[in-house]
C-alpha cells in the first residue's frame, strides 16, 4: 500500500518543495507525496527549480498550494513540517515529524545546495522507517 506524506513549510516554494520531489524521486510508486503552506508565496522560488533540476527533477511544474488544497488528501501516514512550529495547523496523520531546516530562501547556490541535500538525506530515513 502507498505511504502519504505531507511536507509542509510557511511559503511552500523552497523545502517542502524540494522534500516532496524527494520523496517522488526516492519512494517512487510506493510513496504519494503532497507539499503545502501555511502561508504560500504562490510561486516555487526559482533557486529551487534549479538546484533540483541540477539532479534531473523538474520542480516547475510544482505548484505552492496552502494546506486547504491538500486536505482533501488526508489523513496521511506522515506530516512533516519544516521548522514553523506553531504556523503549522494541525492534519489528520498517524505521525508528526518536525524537522528543524533553515529556509534557504536568500542562500548562495552552494549553501542552498546543501539545504537541498540535507533534506534529500532527511527524506531518505524518513522512507526507510515507514
Amino acid at each position: 500500500m502507498k505511504k502519504k506524506l505531507l511536507f509542509v513549510c510557511i511559503e511552500n516554494s523552497n523545502r517542502s518543495q524540494m522534500s516532496q520531489a524527494f520523496a517522488n524521486m526516492l519512494g517512487g510508486e510506493n510513496v504519494e507525496a503532497y507539499s503545502a503552506g501555511s502561508k504560500p508565496s504562490g510561486i516555487v522560488n526559482p533557486k529551487a527549480i534549479a538546484a533540483m533540476k541540477e539532479l534531473g527533477y523538474d520542480l516547475s511544474t510544482h505548484d505552492s498550494k496552502s494546506l486547504d488544497e491538500v486536505k482533501t488528501f488526508a489523513p496521511f501516514d506522515a506530516v512533516v513540517t519544516m521548522g514553523c512550529g506553531d504556523a503549522c495547523p494541525w492534519m489528520p496523520a498517524k505521525q508528526f515529524i518536525d524537522w528543524q531546516i533553515p529556509d534557504p530562501k536568500h542562500m548562495e547556490p552552494t549553501e542552498f545546495n546543501k539545504v537541498r541535500d540535507y533534506i534529500k538525506e532527511q527524506v531518505k530515513e524518513l522512507l526507510a522507517s515507514l
